[in-house]
Order: structure tokens, then C-alpha cells, then sequence
């Protein structure tokens, strides 16, 4: 075989159409877009348009909403209490919820803590949180510590 009597092999690639390029390529003038209108124009494209059907954005029903007062709340519980009292050396009669959040325990812009009542409490604590819960309120109170939540619903 010599470098003459090599073909290009058609098949592998499929060709662009290269549009506008005079009437002879039966692309030229209106390059396939038809006359006027706003599908002519460039950079215009019709999103969701179906032809005057009715889009499926507008047959789906609406679901939801989202509730642009509602308070941001992170949840803490016993275990994960005794844990970070344990680990980070904190001093449980004398603990707030500023202090989690400047140790990086939890982070501010995710909501205000809630105390729920999951797990055992083996030492007395005295805390001072946001939210608690009453079973929560309850357990700390039998095992001889104090609870003052800011807010009080709850």
C-alpha cells in the first residue's frame, strides 16, 4: 500500500454542518432556521416550551413550602454531652451553649441547641441552653444538676 491509495475513512467521524455557506450546500440564506420569528434569532432559546402543550412543569402539582421564620435547632443528647465533657475537659457545673460554639463543638450559623432526653446521665451538670426538652429537664434535675433554657416553650 502506498500513501496514494489511502482513503479517509468517512465512517469514523461524521461530518459538521457547516451552515451559511451559500445556496449550493442547501444551508445558505436562512442556514435551516426558516423565515422571521423568534427561533431565527440567535441566542434565543425556549426553555420548557412544548409547543403550546401544556409544559410539565405546569401539570406537576406544587409541593411544599419553606417556612422563612422558622428557628434553626440542633439537637444534643446525653451521650454526645458526657462525650464532649469528657474529651474537651469541661467543666460541668458551669456550662453554657456559648462555650460549644467557641470550641467548634457545634457551629452557630446551623441553629441554637436542644437537649433531648436520649441516653444516660452519670454526673451532675449544670447547663445553661437554649431549648431542652422535659424528659431532658427532668433527668437532670434527679441527678442533682441545674437547667436554665433561654427560651422557654418546651
Amino acid at each position: 500500500m502506498k500513501i496514494n491509495q489511502l482513503s479517509y475513512n468517512h465512517k469514523s467521524k461524521k461530518a459538521r454542518k457547516r451552515r451559511g455557506r451559500g445556496a449550493g450546500s442547501g444551508l445558505g440564506k436562512t442556514s435551516g432556521r426558516g423565515v422571521k420569528g423568534q427561533k431565527s434569532r440567535s441566542g434565543v432559546s425556549i426553555n420548557g416550551f412544548e409547543g403550546g402543550q401544556m409544559p410539565l412543569y405546569r401539570r406537576l402539582p406544587k409541593k411544599g413550602f419553606k417556612n422563612r421564620f422558622a428557628k434553626k435547632i440542633q439537637t444534643i443528647n446525653f451521650f454526645q454531652l458526657q462525650d464532649i465533657i469528657n474529651k474537651n475537659k469541661l467543666d460541668s457545673n458551669n456550662l453554657k451553649e456559648s462555650d460549644f460554639f467557641k470550641r467548634n463543638l457545634f457551629h452557630k450559623s446551623k441553629g441554637m441547641l436542644k437537649l433531648l432526653n436520649v441516653g444516660k446521665l452519670s454526673t451532675k451538670i449544670n447547663i445553661e441552653i437554649s431549648f431542652a426538652s422535659k424528659k431532658a429537664i427532668e433527668q437532670i434535675e434527679q441527678a442533682g444538676g441545674k437547667i436554665t433554657t433561654k427560651i422557654s416553650k418546651e
